[in-house]
């Protein structure tokens, strides 16, 4: 079953929607963004969080000792990595801190997918050229005999523009060959900026049944 990430949370109401909802994993956004939470709210969230909801780290550039402090303290699982973070920049963290590894992808960028570019993370976040923009990629560049199909080697999530109504499709792609391991949400759970409940809860039902319609 395709996992779901609800990422770009950061009001206490956000962490009571994904409660109810159980999407796989919930995202904190640490860097610069609309969405970007501080460290004390995070830890807030954190702590409000349901059991067996994974928390994610968003990034862009962080200090590697930051990164690890909030793994050591409980505050985030796994890293999500946007910036310019390279091979030694991951390898560096890994020999600090347990957390694994979501590289995000900008596949627009060609050079950014090419094989072996970011074997030491644990995971793949393909995105548009602009990580939370909400915009669309090309998924055809991913999916099996497209351009970038070979370099998609790590497991996958689907992220950019996805909503209620093209998620099946973004569950249909198969990067590397593959169905993706999961759908990252930000905007598409979104309205007029914030979070909304029920488009949370029906993109979990969506990508739980792997796009089929929810019951009524």
């Amino acid at each position: 079953m395709p996992k779901i990430k609800v990422c770009g949370l950061f009001r206490e109401e956000d962490a009571d929607y994904v409660n109810e909802a159980r999407p796989d994993y919930a995202g904190f956004v640490f860097a610069e963004s609309r969405r970007q939470v501080t460290l004390r709210l995070a830890a807030r969230l954190r702590k409000r969080l349901a059991e067996g909801i994974v928390p994610v780290g968003v990034f862009v550039n962080a200090a590697i000792e930051d990164v690890a402090a909030l793994h050591r303290d409980g505050i985030i699982d796994m890293a999500q990595l946007h910036g310019g973070e390279d091979r030694g920049y991951i390898r560096r963290l890994k020999a600090v801190c347990a957390a694994p590894v979501i590289r995000a992808v900008a596949v627009g960028n060609r050079a950014g997918i090419l094989p072996g570019a970011w074997e030491d993370a644990d995971f793949l976040l393909l995105d548009g050229l602009a990580g939370g923009s909400g915009e669309r990629f090309d998924w055809r560049l991913v999916s099996a005999g497209g351009d970038l199909a070979a370099a998609c080697r790590l497991p996958c999530f689907i992220a950019g523009g996805i909503t209620a109504d093209n998620v099946k499709a973004a569950l249909e792609t198969r990067p590397g060959g593959e169905p993706p391991y999961g759908i990252d949400v930000s905007s598409g759970a979104e309205t007029d900026g914030v979070k909304d409940r029920d488009k949370i809860i029906r993109l979990v039902e969506l990508v739980r049944n792997n796009g089929g319609k929810t019951k009524k």
